[in-house]
């Protein structure tokens, strides 16, 4: 997709998109490295996929963005929502549309490579990912 174009998409359709990308993204790796049952895949899935968690990996990638990414980051976070998790905070909300404004952006602009850069940072940050009995 051009930029003009994808300037052009809101944020939250963004956001829509990337939450998604990333929902996929976390559902493959959960597949492919874990023998566990549907349920504890789900349950898995759950603990990466909201807010709250999206929140804190996005923290902890915020400096590996380049300049563009970080401005995509930015206009999703200080976009006005008109609802909230009821799991996490306004602040985490925002900082997730945020994450996934950005992983909407790159998947529309053709980064997958990048996507997945990203997404191997989120998880060897994920606390799963750590433990012998889920992976």
């Amino acid at each position: 997709m051009d930029d003009k174009t994808l300037k052009s998409i809101p944020t939250l359709n963004l956001a829509f998109i990337g939450d998604g990308v990333y929902d996929l993204l976390v559902r493959e790796y959960l597949v492919t490295h874990s023998s566990a049952h549907v349920g504890e895949l789900n349950k898995l899935k759950v603990d990466m996929v909201n807010c709250k968690s999206q929140a804190e990996y996005m923290k902890s990638i915020a400096d590996s963005l380049t300049e563009e990414e970080l401005d995509v980051y930015k206009r999703g976070r200080n976009t006005k929502v008109n609802s909230a998790s009821k799991h996490g905070t306004l602040s985490d909300y925002h900082i997730a549309t945020g994450m996934e404004a950005l992983f909407g952006f790159l998947y529309l602009k053709g980064r997958q490579e990048r996507i997945n850069e990203l997404f191997t940072l989120i998880i060897n940050k994920a606390s799963f990912s750590k433990g012998s009995s889920r992976e």
